[in-house]
């Protein structure tokens, strides 16, 4: 169900989020579907629960799963909107935004920068 690549830079929580999103995204978890308890999945996966227990939060933070106490963690619809998939590309965006400004790119060039669909070199 989920994959891991230890050879990949990006954290393992990190990565099991993004692969319970991409299930969800591509129709392979429904909606209502119960996703496995955070000690399932983490024997299954033989890393710590508090590994599986972040990425069960990030997601359920985005949207994506809703947690029932004493029930476990299910899958919530996306809905028809792609905010759930653009949520963290805004945040992304934030952060480096954040980083020129603090670089001393001014807020006009990033502007300047972003309408003209990143052709400047600021």
């Amino acid at each position: 169900m989920v994959h891991l690549d230890y050879r990949d830079a990006r954290p393992i929580y990190t990565q099991i989020a993004d692969n319970f999103r991409n299930q969800i995204r591509g129709g392979v978890l429904l909606e209502g579907e119960k996703l496995p308890s955070v000690r399932e999945l983490a024997s299954t996966l033989a890393i710590n629960p508090n590994t599986i227990q972040r990425a069960y939060r990030e997601l359920e933070a985005e949207g994506w799963i809703a947690s029932v106490s004493g029930k476990g963690s299910f899958v919530c619809a996306p809905g028809k909107d792609d905010s759930l998939e653009l949520a963290p590309l805004w945040k992304d965006l934030d952060q480096a935004a954040e980083k020129l400004l603090a670089a001393g790119v001014s807020r006009q060039t990033l502007l300047q920068h972003l309408k003209q669909g990143g052709d400047t070199n600021a």
